[in-house]
Order: structure tokens, then sequence, then C-alpha cells
């Protein structure tokens, strides 16, 4: 027989089996009548919240496109041994959705560090840069003076509420480095990682801006060894010579940031016992840096020396709403990106999944009628659901409808990535391969040595206060701007003052031709480097 009509036989004879697949009740036309009859009432009943922000409670999910949230959804449901796929995530609750662009100024495709940028700044700009405008270049000090963009972390600081990073990164990473640092390279790191024309130029390390910029008073994730002096040992890996300290300039960032907080009650903290022994209540500031460098996945987390992202989670908000002005917190489940660039299914959805449960903590310990949560992905990446899995099949198992080679293939694979295994023109064999484990590397259609990002729109859900601001399809950089209008931080201030009529601009663009000219040159040579780094640097 044909390929091509076995094919047609087995999708035939998957449709008779699928038929007793799902749940008796949902045979019953009237079951998905009454269930939609009842999503319409509470639609009806919905009333907008035009309360003014007391608090901002950002959760931004590195990677979680909408594949990757799908795909969690149905994980979820089925750690709970359920089908999976009609589970409710905390996410799918959020009554506002939208979507947000991702491109940035010079790609098509952007990375963390842009995008960062773009929703927590408000402006777009470059691959590479952080709290810089496009007029910045990548990896180019000198560009970066006069073009920095400050954050709506720090907008609220100087509004006087409370602020908070939370990260399963190191907090030097992308995403937390946005909302207080300014670099024309994201991997600036700390001084080490900067060239020594940068250093000269007067560029400084994310890490010491960490300190420097603003007061920020909850401070948790990953990245100690990019706070102490060369060759200092880690308190948890002393052996480990990679987890020893970077820092040439012999600072050590750990012990300024507590000299700074004398007279403040104040904690570092490197394990779960001395983080658990921190009393919310009468803490001013926390820094928690449990690991060298990021937190070590949900899967493999030792729950006796690093708390989940639920129990840090919980630990900044009792400790940033003691402040009668409020906070603003951005919490990033950042290794749901990183573990995609591994082609790991297993250990991206997982990482959602314990990302949704921490959304649900900060559901449970605010109050929906003062506090706008915000619940984004910055980027997405290749990743594919395919083929006709029965339902509540195991999203990490393989499709029942095999190739046109005559051999299975995963429900979940990637476009590029480490996992492409052609050998001679021929895909392997995985009948006999468990495609569930956390060691497991998904196929890719293309090879590469780490999964690259994708293009495509992101989704952005919102609740509380002004949360209908969130809606229809957006540029990125449209999120810090309604978070800011919602909570009267930054500079537009109408809404705390009654007003919704335009808030006067006046804007002067320079026409030019020939300093277009040189910007535009200038422009297409720093797209160049952008694309040279790219090919020399792995980007999360």
């Amino acid at each position: 027989m044909e390929p091509s009509k076995v094919s047609m036989l087995a999708l035939f004879l998957l449709v008779v089996v699928g038929k007793t697949s799902g749940k008796v009740e949902e045979e019953n036309a009237e079951f998905w009548r009454s269930q939609a009859k009842k999503t319409l009432q509470t639609a009806l009943d919905r009333k907008q919240n035009t309360n003014v922000a007391k608090n901002i409670l950002f959760f931004l999910g590195d990677g979680m496109g909408i594949t990757t949230y799908t795909a969690a959804r149905i994980l979820k449901g089925q750690l709970q041994n359920q089908t999976g796929e009609e589970t409710v995530m905390t996410m799918d609750t959020f009554p506002h959705v939208g979507l947000a662009k991702t491109y940035s100024v010079d790609f098509q495709i952007a990375d963390s560090a842009a995008t960062a940028t773009a929703y927590l700044c408000g402006v777009k700009t470059n691959l590479n840069t952080i709290g810089v405008s496009a007029a910045a270049r990548n990896g180019v000090c000198k560009s970066q003076k006069g073009n920095e963009v400050t954050s709506i972390l720090k907008w609220a600081k100087d509004a006087g509420k409370s602020v908070g990073i939370v990260t399963t990164t190191r907090v030097q990473h992308a995403t937390p480095a946005t909302s207080y640092a300014h670099s024309a390279s994201r991997k600036w790191y700390s001084d080490t990682d900067m060239p020594a024309a940068a250093k000269r130029d007067g560029c400084t390390d994310i890490a010491s801006q960490l300190l420097n910029n603003t007061d920020i008073d909850v401070i948790i994730g990953g990245g100690r060894k990019y706070m102490t002096p060369r060759g200092t040992k880690d308190p948890e890996y002393p052996r480990d010579y990679s987890s020893r300290g970077k820092r040439q300039d012999k600072r050590n960032l750990i012990s300024e940031w507590q000299n700074q907080k004398i007279g403040k009650v104040a904690h570092y903290v490197w394990n779960k016992t001395d983080f658990d022994a921190v009393n919310p209540e009468t803490t001013d500031y926390l820094m928690a840096l449990f690991e060298p460098g990021d937190l070590r996945y949900e899967a493999e987390r030792d729950p006796k020396m690093d708390p989940s992202i639920v129990e840090t989670t919980e630990k900044a908000l009792r400790i940033l709403r003691k402040n009668p002005k409020g906070f603003f917190l951005l919490v990033e489940g950042g290794r749901i990106d990183q573990a995609h660039h591994d082609g790991r299914a297993y250990m991206a959805l997982h990482e959602t999944v314990a990302f949704d449960h921490a959304i649900a903590k900060g559901l449970e310990l605010t109050n929906e009628e003062e506090t706008l949560t915000i619940v984004m992905a910055d980027h997405s990446h290749p990743f594919t659901s395919n083929g006709y899995p029965f339902r509540g099949q195991s999203i990490l198992g393989k499709s029942p409808l095999w190739a046109k080679d005559m051999l299975p293939y995963t429900t979940l694979m990637y476009g590029n990535g480490p996992g492409h295994k052609i050998t001679n023109g021929t895909r392997p064999d995985i009948r006999n391969v468990n495609t569930k484990t956390k060691e497991y590397v998904q196929l890719s259609a293309v090879p590469t040595d780490s999964a690259t990002h994708s293009g495509e729109d992101v989704a952005v859900l919102a609740r509380g206060p002004m949360a209908h601001l969130f809606h229809g399809v957006q540029e990125q950089n449209y999120i810090a701007h309604a978070m800011a209008y919602a909570a009267c931080v930054g500079t537009d201030l109408r809404h705390c003052r009654g007003q919704t009529t335009p808030a006067f601009v006046h804007t002067t663009f320079n026409s030019d031709n020939s300093a277009g000219g040189a910007r535009t040159s200038a422009a297409l040579i720093s797209g160049l480097l952008s694309a040279a780094l790219l090919a020399h640097n792995v980007l999360m």
C-alpha cells in the first residue's frame, strides 16, 4: 500500500478509536452549551476596575510562547491525573488578554534584552542591549552615554513604592537586569566580562549597577560569582573553580550591599535555611542569591537548599506589601527559555507549571481591587505541538500517527536546536525510547547548537485595576506605559487626577538627510555586528 494511503487509513483508525477518549458527559451537547452559557454570563457580569493600582505584580515567563503555555496546561492537568486539555491554569483565569509584537529595532526576532527594554522601559531597542534606546550600539560603550532609559521599577521607586525582583536565573541576567541597569551589552555581567575599551570609556558592569542605580528592596535569584572578587570560594561549592568569584576589581558587592544598609533590617542569604529564617514582617531589605549562576531547574532543585519560585514570590510579597504606598514586583520564570534553548521540553514545561503556581500564590497574597497583575512572555521559541495524539495522551509522548518513513515522532518538537539527529538520511527510531524523561532532547528539523527564539506575538494577560488596557494587538513597549498609567507612576499621572484627555506631547524628528544617512549606515553596521555576535554567543 502507498505511504499516503497508509497515512489515511491510520488517521481513519485514530478517529474511530479516539471516539472513546473523551469523558462521557462531553458526548452530550448540553454539556458544552451549559459551560458556554456560564462563561458568557461571567463575561456579561464583569465590571471594569478603574481604580488606581496601588501595586503592580508583573510575572514574566521567559520564552513562554503560546505552544509552551498550552502544553504546560496539559502537563499540569496530567500531573494531577487528569487528561490535561481541559485543565484551567491560574493564568487562564485572567479576564483580559492581548497580544504583543516582539520584534526589536534591528531584528525581526528579538532576544530577552531588547524585549525587556520594551516592556519594562517603554522603548524598543536593539538586540543584546538593556536599558538603552536604539541609538545605542550593541557592545559599543560610547554609544550608551546619553541614551539610557529607565524602567517602571525605577518609576515606582521614585513614587515612593517598594520594589523587588525575583528570578530563577542570575539576577544580572537580561530580564531582571533591565529593571535597574543600562548596558550596551547584556553580557557584561561583571567587570571581567567587559572589554578593556568599555571600561576605559567609563561603562560599568551590570552587577555593580545592581547596587548603584536604584534602591531595590528585594533581590532574589542567583548570580553570586559576579558579586565577589576573582577566586573567592563559593560557600556552597568551595571546590568548584567555575563557581568562584569573577570580579577583577576585587570588589565584594555583597559586603558593599550590606554596608549600604546599615541602620536598616537587611539580610543577605544564600541557602534555604537562612531564607526561611527571614521574618518578612520585620525585614526592610533582602538579597538572596542561591546559586553562583542561574538557579537549578525545578525538576532538579534540592528543596533543602533552594526555595521554589512559589516560596521566593511569597517572601518578596510579604516584605514589599508593608509599604502603604504599594509596590512593584517583577517575578521571572527565566529558565523556561533556557530549557527550550537546550531542546528539553520536559524541563521547559515543568518550569512553566511552577511559574503558574507562583502566579497563584501572588493572587492569594494580593487584593485584586488594588493590585494590577500582569502575566506575559517576552518572546517565543520554534516549539511545535503536532500529530494527532489521543485526548489525554502524555504531552511528552509520541503521536500515534507515524510519519512517511514509518517511524514515530513526538508530539512536541523544535524547528531548530540540538535535537537534530538524522544519520545517513534517516531519523532515529524512538519506538523504544522513553521521551517523557527530563534528559530527553526533542527532535529538531535544523541542526543548531542551541534552539533560537521565534518571532510570533506573545500573550499578555491582565487582571486588577485598569486591566482592560491590556487588549488587542500592541507593540511590546506599550506594556510599560499601560502599567505606569494604571498605577500613576512615571510621567503620565492623568489617571490619579481623573483625566483621560491626551497629554500634550511635543516631539521633534530630525529630517536632515545627511544625518539620516549617517544613522542608517551606523544602524547597518550595528546590525552586522549584532549578527556576528549572534553567531558567537547563545542568546537566552
